[in-house]
């Protein structure tokens, strides 16, 4: 696509269809159609590697593939051929099947750190067991989490703290606090204000930001003189910051930690692993009293469990974590160069590590604009470049990477256009892009 501006017909036809019968006319909220320029939010067909195509017929470089969850790109072959060998064999059995010893072994030789995992297929499951497991063994009920991340669970716990709280009980909500990201001081005082009552601190180990010297040492070292439980949410950086995720790579060790995203490459799987002490309280070998940790009718699916395998494998063998980093590299200097070029270095900001990409839209006073990130997602598009975030996929090649600075370029001689203007509506086609959390549709 090469044109100033392009219709979506089939595209807009099926996102009607989807509202009229699917809550929000998706079932994940940030790939609704208000994330997207208004009449502009493709409906996908297919995809292979790093590119889609949409149900109009434009093919697309894609970013942030499956919210995360596609590392290796779309339709992966080693994952494919794992998946259809136990395709054949039946997915789901009355008794364990021997997949799962063979997953749990593949899993805990890839993350040394923890001795024991359960699977289940989605993230916000596997954070809440942590959650209970924690508040079951400590015997507190306040939980704190880290303010500065934006998701841990659809769960009440989390969802109550959120600018979307409705149908969920204050009292719920009450039980959980929040600490800032790298200050050791603020969540000492929080921890000494509230003590002997959190069970747990909940937190990404990395985010757009590298962790302070010490941090997460300190953290550590926090949670075993107050007595709770570590617990790290490593769906965004397992794998991408190390095949062992944050903790392989930061050497900390959490007491609990909780994978999914690209442990499937777009296959539902996710893990809840940690120390045995505390996982074993789930189980069967132990004296106290039982905790519900997960029981998923579909959590050992054996086609998503070969997936899993298949994908720490490709890792392990291909090196797949530094190639999304030297592709990050690439793409981050692109940007940067291009958004420089056009003047607008100040405004069109790439943040993040280079595996986990993510871009800021500022306005003229440099504040964080809806506006902005609508223009800039609307001239990307517009450029058969499908990117809500620049998370990269190793199925991108140096050519896409090219492509997607050239339409950078191109979009960021829009936003100095806009700058100059002091207002980017005539660039955009309608209503702002949204945020995901808001009180109000």
């Amino acid at each position: 696509m090469t044109t100033e501006d392009f219709d979506l017909p089939r595209s807009r036809q099926a996102n009607e269809r989807l509202h009229a019968m699917v809550p929000g006319g998706a079932h994940t909220y940030a790939k609704g159609d208000d994330q997207y320029p208004a009449g502009l939010a493709p409906v996908i067909s297919h995809g292979r590697g790093a590119h889609v195509w949409d149900v109009d017929g434009n093919r697309y470089i894609e970013y942030g593939s499956g919210l995360r969850s596609v590392s290796l790109g779309h339709a992966h072959p080693r994952v494919l051929e794992a998946v259809r060998r136990e395709l054949d064999r039946g997915s789901n059995f009355v008794r364990p099947s021997v997949v799962e010893v063979d997953a749990a072994e593949r899993f805990l030789a890839t993350v040394p750190t923890a001795e024991m995992v359960k699977f289940a297929k989605n993230g916000s499951d596997a954070t809440t067991a942590a959650v209970r497991l924690a508040r079951a063994a400590t015997g507190r009920t306040r939980v704190a989490l880290c303010a500065d991340h934006p998701f841990f669970s659809v769960d009440d716990w989390f969802i109550g703290t959120t600018p979307m709280p409705a149908g969920i009980p204050a009292a719920t909500t009450e039980l959980t606090l929040s600490f800032p990201y790298g200050d050791l001081a603020a969540t000492e005082a929080l921890l000494t204000r509230h003590r002997d009552e959190v069970a747990c601190l909940v937190l990404e180990p990395a985010t757009h930001t590298e962790p302070p010297p010490g941090y997460l040492a300190g953290l550590r070292e926090l949670a075993d003189r107050h007595g709770c439980v570590l617990v790290f949410d490593e769906m965004i950086t397992g794998f991408r910051w190390s095949e062992a995720g944050a903790q392989g790579l930061y050497g900390v060790v959490p007491d609990l930690s909780t994978f999914g995203k690209a442990l499937g490459n777009g296959f539902a799987v996710s893990a809840l692993a940690g120390r045995r002490e505390l996982m074993e309280r789930g189980g069967l070998r132990h004296s106290g009293d039982r905790v519900f940790l997960l029981s998923t009718t579909h959590g050992a699916e054996t086609h998503s469990l070969a997936a899993a395998m298949a994908v720490q494998t490709t890792y392990t063998e291909e090196g797949i974590t530094a190639r999304l980093h030297t592709l990050g590299e690439r793409l981050a200097a692109g940007v940067r160069e291009a958004a420089s070029g056009m003047g607008v270095a100040d405004h069109l900001l790439v943040r993040g590590r280079a595996s986990n990409l993510v871009f800021a839209t500022l306005d003229e006073k440099k504040q964080p604009s809806q506006q902005y990130r609508t223009l800039f997602l609307r001239r990307l598009l517009a450029g058969g470049v499908l990117a809500p975030s620049f998370v990269v996929s190793a199925g991108l090649t140096d050519a896409d990477i090219d492509h997607t600075v050239e339409v950078v370029a191109q979009a960021c001689a829009v936003y100095r256009k806009a700058l100059d203007a002091g207002d980017p509506t005539p660039w955009l086609g309608g209503r702002p892009v949204k945020p995901v959390f808001r009180a109000r549709a």
